[in-house]
């Protein structure tokens, strides 16, 4: 409908009220703006919103029983209470509620009041359930309303976290909102995904977690998701890289002797990857003695008890990938040649030479080292690690001394005989080993093997180098922070684990998240990175991982917080306002862009034509969008420029491309009359008068004020003078304020002047010499003549108004009659008239009316009608009572009434007697006579209250009474 309707929330006293009308939204809205709408306000139920809304109609204003109904609609807040008002004609009117065609029932949340002439129905914690049709019943009248309840916002209490996943995985982004079952929009890169793309993304709630699943991600996933609410917003972002997979560890060659563990280990970059071990091309299968594990990025293949068929080539093949990392196992079987007695020792490896043999280890790692030895008599075996300061030596002789080594040992050596801990010596008959159990960078150095016996000696230097994962990086540091963007530093680690590092990775987080995001997959070469795709506003950290050919590092500690933030663009729109011989005003508006980093204010400067050195104008920042630049050189051209400022930094600058010369310029005095003033200004008597009238002209002008050719008296009207206006204020308008006003406008030689006219109204006098001039039939004939004041406007015209002597109620005859003459007719027989007349202006009636002195009588024709006497008749009668009263049972504690009716004339005087005692006296009863019905109400009555009561009317005809039996039970 295109009737308007007064939507209103003014009525509907909310403790929360809204600062939107959604029914005045959702009428003026076009229909593709519907679903927004409900969105953004919490519509559950649009199509029912919309039916209520097409069913308002707006109401007829007159109303026999309503003197003010219900507004159309009402709205409040969930949770808050309203009250819905009316008033009746009658005050003693009884109405009823009604909600969606139900009446309404007192209760803790709906409370009935009536005040006066007002019904009020208040609806205390409002619920989507009240949200109804309601109306208000008086008699056969209804008065109907809408009351929508608007939900709270929803809010996002749990943020989406930003992923990153390999193609072909699945994704979940996963949300909290305030609100459980509530109604979320999901983005990409700002485009809505609707409902029909159930092929790709599946929308899940559960309770108050949100999700967006995506079970097979592509490349053209990657991008910023959004969730959205009415009243909050999440942003992550996803990127999806193609699947490529790193080995930060390769399986090594083994050689082992009989009964020995064999360990292949490898570790690749993404731990979720599984694969297969293969055995000269055939898969590897556990068993009691083969074991297969996955932990992490850390794939091993343990056998243990090594026999001779084991000896083959290993391979670890990644699922997924086109890898083949392949390593030998070397069955290692010792021959001792037939040694004659008394052989002198000898130590059988492969390699002996002037540089000492390398053996490399990997941190964590155990390192088993089997030395064959021969001798005979059994040689004995001593182990020493060669160090700057001393020897460590390890051996399996408990007859062996130190004074029988000290040729051996310099003075700060000293000998450990233990056969057990972490670095430790076994002898076997034909061999030694040297073990180290979880090899320590404090392991790494040359160790010496002794083996002696009485007919010689042999010894042989191994070095050991335990090679690591890098230390972790300190903090990267952050800097050229820009919108969506920044460049990460970061320095080489302190270790680099023995092995040159191969690169780096970079992670990042939300500063309020606990999920870090790779954000490379090739190893970073250098030592610098401009991060990119980070969402502007929120609050980041960066962390580094060292990689080398063992693995990667722990990780560095988190950078220092940084929130991506751009400068704002340059300001708009940036011109010059006025100049004079010292001053420039400038304005502008502020940047189309702000961003998330706010803006702190403006600065702005000036350079000399011909120089590149650009001046602050002003102290500081200015927050405002004008300045008024002074104390500047006459004559000086100046260029101008201005920067807005945020935490980011400045903004490019905008440019006034002229140079503006400081110097007054010399402007036509021009008055500008605002249109209602070209025509005679109207006011009241005791009306405000404000008129403004702007001017334009340079240097300021001389503006003089004239009334009907004199010089305007400041004392009695007020005159405030500006550059660019001049206003006249009277305070409280007199009749003696009208006149012909005059303004001029004098600059130097130059002169601008215009007139206005302003005419002050009151109300006038009344008419003059009132005067009956005839009266015949049933009519009268006036005459009169214009009021001596006519309140300074033109006489409208008159209001003539008669009143009967008997009952001097006036009544208006004629209104706006312009003569100043009349005849009145349709009088009434026999009455005699009075006649008043009243004289109208534009500001109104006359204050007091002209009245004739005299009355005019009407007089009656005919013969007189002289009415028969009658007897007058005698209504007197006897009291009798219409209604008897009624033997009751009541229970004790409430109140209860006896009623009856009695008829009779003169009006009866009414006693009440219990068990013949007169009670009329009592506080405990009251007594009530209405149109001849009598009540007698008990006040809680008791047990004692039982008994016999009676009636008795009185009147000087004579008597009647009744009486009937009370009988109050106990409470049970």
């Amino acid at each position: 409908s295109d009737t308007l309707i007064p939507f209103c929330r003014g009525e509907a006293k909310s403790e929360s009220q809204s600062d939107v009308d959604v029914w005045e939204i959702l009428r003026k809205a076009p229909p593709s703006e519907y679903e927004k709408i409900a969105f953004q306000y919490g519509i559950t139920d649009l199509r029912g919103m919309l039916k209520r809304l097409k069913r308002i109609r707006k109401e007829e204003k007159k109303s026999t029983a309503f003197l003010k109904k219900l507004d159309p609609a009402y709205q409040v807040d969930k949770g808050q209470k309203i009250k819905l008002m009316v008033e009746v004609a009658d005050p003693d009117a009884d109405v009823k509620w009604l909600k969606n065609g139900q009446e309404i029932q007192v209760s803790g949340r709906y409370i009935f009041e009536a005040v006066g002439n007002k019904r009020i129905l208040t609806i205390n914690h409002c619920s989507l359930a009240d949200d109804a049709a309601y109306e208000c019943v008086v008699g056969e009248e209804k008065s109907f309303t809408e009351l929508f309840v608007k939900e709270p916002p929803i809010l996002i209490t749990h943020p989406l976290e930003d992923q990153m996943v390999m193609v072909g995985e699945r994704v979940e982004f996963e949300c909290e909102v305030s609100e459980e079952g509530a109604t979320v929009k999901w983005e990409k890169d700002g485009i809505e995904l609707t409902r029909e793309e159930t092929f790709k993304y599946r929308f899940k709630k559960d309770g108050k977690k949100q999700y967006l699943i995506i079970n097979e991600t592509t490349k053209e996933d990657s991008g910023h998701y959004t969730v959205k609410t009415n009243g909050g917003v999440s942003v992550a972002e996803l990127i999806v890289q193609e699947k490529k997979l790193e080995v930060y560890q390769s399986i090594a060659d083994l050689t082992v002797k009989a009964r020995d563990q064999a360990v292949f280990k490898c570790e690749v970059s993404d731990e979720n990857v599984k694969g297969i071990w293969l055995k000269n091309g055939k898969e590897v299968v556990p068993d009691e003695r083969i074991k297969i594990s996955h932990i992490g990025r850390i794939h091993k293949l343990t056998i243990e008890d090594v026999t001779p068929g084991d000896e083959a080539d290993y391979s670890f093949i990644p699922q997924g990938f086109a890898y083949n990392l392949s390593a030998k196992l070397q069955f290692l079987e010792v021959k001792i040649d037939f040694v004659p007695r008394e052989e002198p020792p000898k130590i059988h490896l492969d390699c002996l030479g002037q540089s000492p043999d390398t053996i490399v280890v990997v941190a964590g790692n155990k390192l088993r080292l089997d030395v064959p030895i021969s001798g005979d008599p059994t040689p004995t075996v001593i182990w020493q690690k060669v160090n700057k300061k001393s020897d460590l030596v390890r051996s399996n002789d408990d007859s062996t001394t130190p004074s029988e080594n000290s040729s051996d040992l310099n003075s700060d050596s000293k000998l450990l005989f233990e056969s057990e801990g972490r670095v430790r010596v076994e002898m076997h008959e034909d061999h030694c080993v040297f073990i180290i159990e979880g090899a320590e960078k404090e392991d790494e150095g040359v160790y010496r093997v002794i083996v002696k016996n009485p007919v010689g000696e042999d010894k042989a230097d191994i070095t050991v180098k335990v090679i690591d994962v890098p230390d972790p990086p300190e903090a990267p540091k952050i800097s050229n922070i820009g919108e969506d963007y920044c460049t990460v530093q970061w320095q080489p680690p302190k270790y680099d684990g023995g092995q040159p590092v191969l690169g780096y990775i970079l992670e990042r987080k939300k500063k309020k998240s606990y999920r870090w995001m790779r954000l490379n997959f090739d190893l970073l070469k250098e030592l610098t990175y401009e991060a990119k795709r980070m969402i502007e506003g929120v609050v980041y950290e960066m962390r580094i991982y060292a990689v080398n050919s063992i693995g990667m590092s722990r990780p560095s500690p988190a950078s220092q917080p940084f929130m991506p933030i751009a400068p704002p663009s340059e300001p708009t729109h940036f011109t010059v306002e006025d100049v004079s011989d010292s001053t420039v005003a400038l304005k502008w508006r502020p940047p189309e862009r702000i961003g998330a980093g706010g803006l702190d204010g403006y600065i702005v400067e000036y350079c000399k034509e011909g120089s590149t050195e650009w001046i602050p104008a002003l102290p500081g920042l200015t927050e405002r969008t004008s300045a008024l630049i002074k104390d500047l050189v006459t004559g000086d051209k100046l260029h101008f420029r201005i920067k807005a400022i945020n935490l980011a930094g400045e903004s490019g600058a905008a440019i006034i491309k002229e140079p503006i010369t400081v110097q007054e310029i010399l402007q036509r005095p021009k008055i500008w009359l605002p249109r209602h003033l070209r025509q005679t200004l109207v006011k009241k008597v005791g009306e405000t008068i404000n008129i403004v009238i702007p001017f334009q002209g340079k240097p300021r002008p001389k503006i003089i004020w004239m009334k009907d050719g004199q010089t305007l008296d400041s004392k009695d009207v007020g005159i405030r003078n500006s550059n660019t206006d001049t206003i006249l204020f009277i305070r409280k308008a007199e009749l003696h304020h009208s006149g012909a006003y005059e303004v001029t406008l004098q600059i130097e030689n130059m002169t601008d002047k215009v007139a206005i006219t302003m005419q002050i109204i009151d109300k006038p006098g009344p008419p003059q010499n009132v005067k009956l001039v005839d009266v015949w039939g049933f009519n009268a004939a006036l005459e009169w003549t214009p009021p001596q004041d006519d309140g300074n406007a033109q006489i409208l015209g008159y209001t003539v108004q008669k009143a009967d002597k008997k009952t001097m109620e006036w009544y208006t005859v004629f209104d706006h009659y312009r003569r100043t003459n009349c005849v009145v007719s349709d009088l009434i027989m026999g009455n005699e008239y009075f006649f008043r007349i009243f004289s109208e202006n534009l500001c109104g009636l006359s204050e007091t009316a002209a009245t004739t002195k005299n009355p005019a009588y009407i007089q009656k024709t005919g013969t007189t009608y002289k009415p028969p006497s009658y007897k007058q008749h005698d209504f007197s009668e006897p009291p009798k009572f219409t209604h008897p009263l009624v033997n009751r049972s009541v229970i004790a504690g409430y109140n209860t009434t006896l009623s009856c009716a009695v008829r009779g004339i003169p009006k009866p005087k009414i006693f009440w007697y219990k068990n013949q005692m007169d009670i009329s006296g009592d506080a405990k009863y009251r007594m009530f006579s209405k149109q001849g019905v009598l009540t007698l109400e008990i006040r809680k009555p008791t047990p004692f209250d039982s008994g016999c009561y009676t009636c008795k009317a009185v009147n000087e005809c004579g008597e009647a009474e009744i009486e009937c039996r009370l009988d109050v039970r106990g409470n049970q």
